[in-house]
């Protein structure tokens, strides 16, 4: 099973390459962006959807590893707090133990 998954998605990739290939042979008119304080060196229109997607992407697992890293801080105080609780209840066990 993980062998056809390996191989759906290398398929999937080649594809996505070739689809992104054909998109940027069809779409070469070269254009600058103009931002408020700066403008760009003329490229073509992929080139510039290409860019978008890739920085895109990376934001998104900048976003998604920073969310990551929150929650694993998050859960290992849990942990802590939830050791200490438990110790702080077998003492209390213990304590109602000998009074009785």
């Amino acid at each position: 099973m993980a062998a056809l998954q390996k191989i759906l998605l290398i398929v999937l990739v080649i594809i996505l390459i070739v689809v992104a290939l054909v998109f940027s042979l069809n779409n070469q008119m070269a254009v600058s962006l103009n931002f408020l304080l700066f403008e760009t060196q003329p490229h073509g229109v992929a080139v510039w959807i290409i860019m978008s997607f890739v920085l895109g992407a990376l934001v998104g697992v900048l976003l998604m590893l920073i969310g990551s890293f929150r929650s694993s801080v998050s859960r290992r105080n849990l942990k802590k707090r939830l050791e200490r609780a438990e110790q702080a209840l077998e003492k209390s066990r213990a304590d109602n133990d000998q009074a009785l």
